[in-house]
């Protein structure tokens, strides 16, 4: 543990540096200019995910020396992809074809996973891997579901025994909270797809490889970024079924609705952190008894269910006052 600690000191250490660093060459930077999916007015530098990655993959060649971990190396090469996509702008086809590449691969090394398992899985990976993306969009918010949901899989799985992965989920977390330094409301830095899609990759595929393993159930990591799942997964449905295209931009999401209608981003935050923090905690909780796997997710159905009722009777009335 004591190891564990000083490495997840090392990745918090070396994002901020990182960021820092960076953060004064600005005029060379990928800028997030806003779009119809912007909730920000101005230009801002999205090189968060630089500074994570950093951050991660030091931390990682530290505590396994001449051990390459399939994950870490598998969410630095989606990092240098969305980097690209940040400067160059690739195509949405060239994008998830390197997001279905690297599911691939992840579940090649995960064992007992084949036949519908697998393509289960690759759906999963690849869809929580955009997920995340579409969830980046408010200050601080998709910072604090990292920090919150890789610090709960660390926890897991330090109860479960795998100190290996609760190293790894801490770092993650820990580089993840030094980059909410510059990113908790008001933000100086943004995520960027760099950020976003490796976060997004790795929180699926450090959940299916604790399932795979026996440390946790298959409903554990769902639970635990089920905020971001829920928002994301309800809103894309909504706007299959209304005909509208799933990858046009917008400003749709839950989250989105409420900045809209008058949230601050620091409230939205912290409103949101809230959430997260239980769903991450009734988590734990599920590990430890997982007989109530199906009344547990039912309650949260239901609790997101009720939210999103809510969100959307304020904004017919929102929408009617304006």
């Amino acid at each position: 543990m004591p190891l564990t600690g000083l490495l997840s000191l090392v990745a918090l250490l070396v994002c901020w540096l990182t960021l820092t660093l960076l953060s004064r060459c600005q005029a060379i930077l990928p800028m997030d200019s806003p779009n119809a999916r912007s909730l920000h007015v101005h230009p801002t530098p999205r090189i968060g995910g630089l500074g994570i990655m950093a951050g991660v993959a030091f931390s990682d060649y530290l505590a396994h020396p001449g051990v390459v971990l399939v994950p870490p190396l598998l969410a630095l090469g989606l990092c240098l992809l969305s980097l690209l996509d940040d400067l160059r702008g690739l195509s949405v086809w060239l994008r998830l074809l390197g997001h279905g590449v690297a599911a691939a691969v992840a579940l090649h090394f995960l064992p007992g996973v084949s036949g519908w398992a697998w393509w289960g899985g690759w759906l999963a990976l690849v869809w929580m891997t955009n997920l995340y993306n579409f969830m980046d969009g408010a200050d601080g918010l998709a910072g604090g579901m990292a920090v919150l949901g890789f610090a709960g899989y660390g926890v897991a799985a330090w109860l479960g025994g795998s100190e290996s992965l609760a190293t790894l989920a801490w770092c993650i977390a820990a580089a993840v909270a030094g980059f909410l330094r510059f990113n908790f409301p008001p933000a100086r830095v943004f995520m960027g797809d760099s950020g976003s899609i490796p976060l997004g990759f790795l929180a699926a595929s450090l959940g299916l490889g604790g399932w795979s393993a026996g440390i946790w159930p298959l409903a554990f990591p769902v639970l635990v970024f089920s905020p971001f799942i829920a928002d994301a997964s309800v809103t894309l449905s909504r706007r299959a079924w209304l005909g509208v295209p799933v990858w046009q931009a917008h400003r749709d999401h839950y989250y989105q609705r409420l900045v809209r209608m008058g949230w601050s981003h620091r409230r939205l935050a912290l409103a949101a952190y809230a959430v997260m923090a239980l769903a991450g905690g009734s988590a734990q909780v599920l590990v430890m008894h997982p007989e109530w796997r199906t009344e547990c997710l039912l309650a949260w159905a239901c609790l997101y269910l009720i939210l999103a009722v809510v969100i959307d009777h304020r904004w017919k009335e929102f929408g009617r006052a304006d």
